[in-house]
């Protein structure tokens, strides 16, 4: 396995961007500078991030999300952190 990131990555296993092994190696997410555990997909070379919009979901049980635009970072985490 690379320790390369994707240049997008969605939590979400219905997206073709979804990669099972990836998530499994905890991703950290930045965006504007602040670290972000709620990250359902994300997009470097376009500068958004897509997070759950509070508890709300749409009619098939999925969390609805909004779109932020603005510098994104990602890196592996550690087992520590």
């Amino acid at each position: 396995m690379t320790d390369e990131l994707p240049d997008r990555l969605s939590v979400n296993p219905e997206s073709p961007f979804y990669n099972e092994e990836l998530i499994e190696r905890h991703i950290g997410v930045r965006f504007k500078g602040e670290e972000k555990t709620n990250v359902e997909e994300y997009c470097i070379s376009e500068g958004w991030v897509r997070v759950a919009a509070g508890k709300a979901v749409d009619r098939h049980g999925n969390p609805l999300t909004i779109l932020l635009k603005g510098e994104v970072e990602v890196w592996f985490k550690e087992s520590g952190e």
